[in-house]
């Protein structure tokens, strides 16, 4: 004998038996529930959200099925540059006689944000997961070679897909031109609030630029939702799958801008015609 230690002799370490207890987990967790549930019980899992922990710690592997992860990486950076290149074409507002290229050009802007917004927000999110799963490989698996070069990837593209989420040159964002814009707004409305007919007139114009928004809202989120199912869900998916154990994919913001919306709708058909029949009472 040589002296060293041997199996028997190395010392217990958490680790080990922390990942006894996910090694039975996942060999029970298929076969005999009442098993696997005690395991949960020991390690302190009591809900849903603490058995997907459990089951996302047992899935031990970065990646969940690595012979199609790149087939499904280049899914999805493919239907990123699509959606990125055709969001926004096309928008088209019928019905609307001089005020379509208008409305159309509003609309447009909305789409553009939704859609630049989620794309930023997709390639973050790619580009995190892909980070963590490489980190968490060890040297001698596949699969950090195909994270590796994925993680590259993603990189090199992330900062194309990281401009002004607003199709408006940047120039009109700046300080001098919304400073003359809020002072030309100020003017109207002191002169307006010193009368009834004034009152009247501003309540009026109130009301059309919020159904206006609110209806420019709903129809570019709308498009925007469409066209981003249309694209991505399915590439997006089949990449979380393929990785495993990871979540969903990030949702857009259509939703939300959808019931903002409805609110302004709300405040224009409600709130602003109380407000003015208070105003006018109290003359």
């Amino acid at each position: 004998m040589d002296g060293g230690d041997t199996l028997d002799d190395r010392p217990h370490l958490v680790l080990d038996e922390f990942g006894e207890k996910l090694d039975a987990f996942n060999a029970f967790r298929k076969s005999d529930a009442a098993a696997a549930d005690s395991i949960l019980d020991q390690v302190g899992a009591s809900d849903d959200v603490d058995r997907r922990i459990i089951l996302e710690l047992a899935a031990k592997r970065p990646l969940g099925h690595p012979d199609r992860f790149e087939e499904a990486h280049s899914g999805a950076m493919r239907a990123i540059e699509v959606l990125d290149r055709n969001a926004a074409s096309g928008v088209r507002i019928a019905r609307l006689g001089p005020l379509a290229p208008v409305a159309q050009y509003v609309v447009q802007q909305v789409v553009h944000f939704l859609v630049k917004s989620h794309i930023r927000n997709l390639v973050t999110n790619i580009q995190n997961l892909y980070q963590r799963r490489e980190a968490a490989a060890l040297d001698g698996d596949p699969s950090r070679r195909l994270l590796t070069r994925a993680r590259i990837q993603t990189d090199r593209v992330a900062q194309g897909y990281r401009g002004n989420p607003l199709g408006v040159p940047t120039f009109l964002l700046g300080g001098a031109f919304l400073s003359t814009i809020i002072g030309s707004l100020q003017g109207f409305v002191l002169s307006a609030v010193g009368s009834t007919i004034g009152q009247i007139i501003l309540v009026a114009v109130l009301f059309g630029i919020m159904v206006a928004a609110s209806w420019a809202l709903l129809r570019g989120a709308a498009i925007a939702r469409r066209r981003i199912r249309l694209t991505t869900v399915a590439p997006m998916e089949a990449l979380y799958q393929t990785i495993g154990r990871c979540g969903n994919p990030p949702g857009d913001q259509a939703r939300v801008f959808a019931l903002i919306a409805l609110i302004l709708m709300a405040i224009a058909w409600l709130i602003i015609p109380i407000a003015l029949g208070a105003s006018i009472l109290t003359d």
